[in-house]
């Protein structure tokens, strides 16, 4: 895999806190970020597909009315506090 150096400024206490889990996994500095970045990125990019997706639908006319999400999330509090969810 190819890589490509960047620099990073970040708050003191975040370093202090990077370089503590890196010792305590016996990894690297730069694989501890590595790590990070690819699960933020993950979970941003799906954030914003999904969000993407559902402006889309909407602008298409695909809504769903207030009340029956409200009555289905009613329904699924009711059956997982009666231990059937």
């Amino acid at each position: 895999m190819t890589t490509e150096a960047f620099t990073v400024n970040a708050e003191a206490e975040l370093v202090h806190q990077l370089d503590h889990l890196a010792d305590s996994l016996a990894r690297s500095r730069n694989d501890v970020v590595n790590q990070a970045l690819k699960e933020y990125l993950e979970q941003h990019v799906w954030q914003i597909e999904k969000i993407t997706q559902g402006i889309a639908a909407a602008d298409r006319g695909e809504l769903i009315d207030h009340d029956d999400v409200m009555n289905e999330m009613e329904d699924l509090i009711e059956r997982k506090a009666q231990g059937k969810a």
